[in-house]
């Protein structure tokens, strides 16, 4: 019987990045407590730019695009946000979102799944992608539930299960 496999992967939908983004431009346009306030919320090539007149005003826009980024279905773990800067008179705060999966990143995975995955199952890194293999689905299943309940800093999904 031939080996089953699935990759680790660390991808964002960049079409819900963007409706989410979108989302929060709106309703920080019509919220009562944001209006005339100055707030703004847009893309800055691969990253989003959120400016306010206020520290305050700029943490909680950085909320309100959380909280729509929450209901689209990306991590937090993926967003990756500086503090807020002065700049002028206006704050300003950009966020990353970060994807693939990073080297340190990967052997950590790696590690997790040598000492307390079960003993068939084999992985390796390819690029920014961990590839997994065992003879046994169950097998793969269980790594997949152990990396589940890992507390670990990078959003993770699996993908081509075969």
């Amino acid at each position: 019987m031939a080996d089953s496999s699935f990759d680790i992967v660390s991808k964002i939908d960049h079409q819900e990045a963007d409706n989410a983004l979108n989302q929060a431009r709106k309703e920080l346009e019509q919220r009562y407590d944001f209006k005339g306030t100055g707030v703004s919320i847009e893309w800055s090539g691969e990253a989003v730019l959120i400016k306010a007149n206020t520290e305050e005003r700029a943490t909680a826009a950085l909320d309100v695009f959380q909280t729509k980024l929450i209901k689209r279905g990306i991590s937090l773990k993926s967003l990756e946000s500086g503090e807020p800067q002065a700049s002028g008179k206006e704050f300003r705060i950009v966020s990353t979102l970060k994807e693939g999966i990073s080297q340190e990143d990967a052997k950590k995975i790696g590690k997790i799944i040598r000492d307390e995955g079960p003993k068939s199952v084999k992985s390796q890194i390819q690029g920014d992608e961990l590839r997994v293999q065992s003879k046994s689905r169950d097998d793969l299943q269980e790594v997949q539930r152990l990396l589940k309940a890992a507390d670990l800093d990078v959003a993770l999904q699996f993908v081509n299960y075969r």
